[in-house]
């Protein structure tokens, strides 16, 4: 949509009673904060996607996190949340709206992660990163003049303050476009006055690599090069004799790569082997990747180039840019494993990543390729969880290491690009920073519950027969992340200075789960027709839409048909249990869903187009939250059965062991789910504590600081942490 005035809530009151809608009491509260002409102080907004704020105190009072790092500081300052109840459902994208906008899913229509808009086809589906937010007219498809949610950096842009986000979800400078029709224009909700979006998929994913001796040979043209590169080797330089992979990337601007020779610029990646260690003995440790069509030149090289990546073994990941790619696309290589007589080489080749190059935004993408680089590749679950080819050999622990490297150079890499603007934008009033760490380790390695296996292939590895080794492995993993986060929030803070207000809050919080579920097998099982309906799940949420006449493109089940088959799969997942004592002692009467609502099925807008104080546009016609321990990812392939359970079978298994441990997604106002908040500067109470506040405070607490009147919000002022 192109916002180009604010509606008033009189106006959104009578749109949402229209809809069918009791419309909800919204802050509109604009008293001067200040009152003395004195400039607000910049604030800062640092979002730590996944941090629990009791894995954070623990953290600070065991050490694990430094008394002079950024979190442990702000802890001790500022004002703390003993509870933040987060977005429902309590996902990323959701969430992150949710911060921004100040308004819950139900007013910013983003309820989901992975959802369907209602007029789409039953096939397709959107991403909550990528959907229209404050929704879209549906008839005639099109943008809204009366969102019912706006950003926080929109209204602060119009009274004049400057905003830059480094990838915040929502601020990606991108045109939005359900069914080839723009929604929402980028101007003026999706971008600030310095907006970076977070990175994409380049097309080309993971690979892992395992070479010997036989694969290499003596090649003195390459050690010639190297030489002149300035790389000396003190035993022979090796060489794969030909290309270990060809890659293809399009020099389109906006295009990107794959792993096929399809595009106009193509890459045959050879490897050859440097032994950097002057001690008289043949001990190659440093591998070097490079184009054979590029080769090997010495450089000085400029981001985003990277010219040929050297890796040294038990040493980060080595940058590889494929010189030439339109959409400035890029990789990375990690070796795990280096024989010093290359008896046993492993490495990975990460997925390749790029910016998106989105029009509105470009000439700050640029400044950051530019300057910072290509986006760096994000810790990866497809490698722990051997989703990518090439990793079926590789040991545990240096599956592992690689996760660890990605998550210690990404969230670097995310730091320097919220460093940078700063740096370049330092009178901005508001600066936002997304930090992907720690919720990417906590979905692989929160490993805390006697019900998880410790082996995803064995259903015997729970309880007493959990591997103690890998719960101790994995418990590091969950610290390590937690450090990582926490000397990025201190960068943050140092480049933005001390007397700035700075708030750190995260999305969710997480907890560990030992059971996928088969939303599908559910409904099959009670004899509903699945092809008739369209489930899109995050984690452990779910949105089931019926395809419904008139609604959907392509719509194929009439009125009364849609009104009994919602109410037969609300009661399909009111009714699913876990008949499994080893698993379900902790659910109330076996029931594996604790929320199941409904969209109404009557009202002034017609069948399947009702709305609720719970269910909004583009909710399912049912949407359901599972209890912690379930989430209907993971499941394997083949699957495998829980201790207990009867053999598995695709087509009516419904609860199975998962691959992987950590889970958010569900009622958000359960302690487990509750999200960070912790707030320090020159405008902010010193050591306060408040027992329960919600993560749609965020806002119009920021705009107070900011001497700019709330609007539109579901949230209220934080008067109780304010000078």
């Amino acid at each position: 949509m192109n916002l180009k005035t604010f509606v008033s809530i009189t106006v959104m009151s009578l749109a949402l009673s229209l809809n069918g809608v009791a419309a909800p009491a919204r802050a509109d509260d604009g008293n001067d904060q200040h009152g003395h002409g004195r400039k607000p102080r910049r604030v800062v907004l640092i979002s730590l996607d996944g941090a629990k704020p009791d894995f954070i105190q623990k953290f600070i009072k065991e050490g694990v996190l430094p008394r002079d790092g950024g979190l442990a500081w702000l802890s001790h300052h500022g004002a703390i949340a003993e509870q933040n109840v987060t977005a429902s459902p309590s996902l990323t994208a959701v969430s992150h709206i949710e911060i921004a906008t100040g308004s819950t899913a139900v007013h910013n229509d983003i309820p989901s992660n992975t959802f369907q808009a209602i007029v789409a086809p039953i096939s397709s589906s959107i991403s909550g990163f990528g959907a229209p937010i404050g929704g879209y007219r549906l008839s005639p498809l099109g943008p809204t003049s009366q969102p019912t949610a706006v950003p926080l950096w929109v209204q602060l842009r119009q009274q004049g303050k400057k905003v830059i986000t480094a990838t915040w979800p929502g601020s990606d400078g991108a045109d939005i476009s359900i069914n080839n029709t723009v929604v929402q224009s980028a101007q003026p909700t999706r971008v600030t006055d310095y907006t970076v979006p977070f990175g994409a998929f380049g097309g080309i994913g993971a690979r892992g690599f395992s070479l010997s001796q036989a694969d290499f040979a003596p090649d003195p043209a390459i050690a010639a090069a190297l030489q002149v590169a300035g790389h000396f080797s003190f035993s022979p330089v090796l060489a794969t004799p030909t290309a270990i992979e060809t890659l293809s990337c399009a020099s389109a601007p906006t295009a990107t790569c794959t792993n096929a020779a399809t595009f106009d610029v193509k890459y045959a990646i050879r490897v050859a082997a440097l032994d950097t260690t002057n001690d008289n003995t043949v001990n190659y440790d440093t591998l070097v990747f490079f184009d054979t069509t590029g080769g090997i030149t010495a450089g000085p090289f400029h981001a985003p180039s990277t010219g040929p990546a050297y890796a040294k073994v038990g040493s980060a990941n080595a940058p590889f840019f494929f010189e030439g790619s339109g959409a400035k696309v890029g990789a990375a290589y990690f070796v795990s494993a280096l024989a010093p007589d290359l008896s046993v080489v492993r490495f990975a080749r990460y997925g390749a990543n790029f910016i998106p190059r989105n029009a509105a935004v470009l000439a700050d993408v640029d400044d950051i390729n530019n300057n910072i680089g290509f986006w760096r590749p994000q810790a990866d679950f497809r490698i722990p969880e051997r989703l990518s080819p090439g990793f079926t050999n590789f040991p545990d622990t240096e599956i592992e290491a690689m996760y660890e490297d990605m998550v210690k150079t990404f969230v670097r890499y995310q730091a320097n690009i919220a460093e940078h603007a700063i740096r370049k934008h330092p009178d901005a009033d508001l600066v936002m920073v997304y930090i992907e760490q720690p919720d990417g380790s906590e979905h692989q390695f929160l490993l805390t519950d006697s019900r998880q296996g410790t082996s995803s292939t064995d259903p015997n590895s729970i309880g007493d027969n959990q591997d103690p080794a890998k719960v101790a492995r994995y418990a590091s993993y969950i610290r390590f992340a937690y450090q990582t986060a926490d000397a990025a929030v201190k960068r943050i803070i140092d480049a933005a200075g001390r007397d700035s207000n700075i708030f750190v809050v995260s999305d969710h919080g997480f907890a560990p789960f030992h059971t996928s579920v088969s939303m599908t097998n559910i409904l099959h099982n009670a004899g509903i027709d699945t092809s008739k309906v369209a489930i899109r799940t995050s984690g452990p949420a779910v949105n089931i839409y019926v395809n419904l006449q008139n609604r959907e493109q392509g719509g194929t089940v009439d009125p009364a048909t849609y009104n009994a088959l919602v109410t037969q799969i609300a009661d399909a997942v009111k009714n699913a249990v876990d008949p499994n004592s080893r698993f379900n002692f902790s659910l109330r009467n076996g029931r594996i869903f604790t929320v199941v609502e409904t969209r109404p099925l009557h009202c002034e807008d017609g069948t399947g187009l009702c709305t609720s104080k719970t269910i909004s546009q583009d909710f399912g016609d049912v949407f359901a939250l599972m209890a912690p321990g379930y989430n209907f990812d993971g499941i394997q392939n083949p699957g495998v059965a829980r201790l207990g359970d009867a053999p598995f079978n695709a087509a009516t298994t419904t609860l199975s062991m998962p691959n992987f441990y950590g889970a958010h997604g569900h009622d958000p106002e359960l302690t487990e789910m509750s999200a960070t908040f912790i707030a320090v500067g020159p405008q902010i109470r010193p050591r306060t504590t408040i027992s329960r506040m919600r993560n749609v405070d965020v806002a119009p607490t920021i705009m107070r600081l900011l001497d700019v009147k709330p609007r539109q919000v579901d949230g209220e002022v934080l008067q109780e942490i304010l000078r």
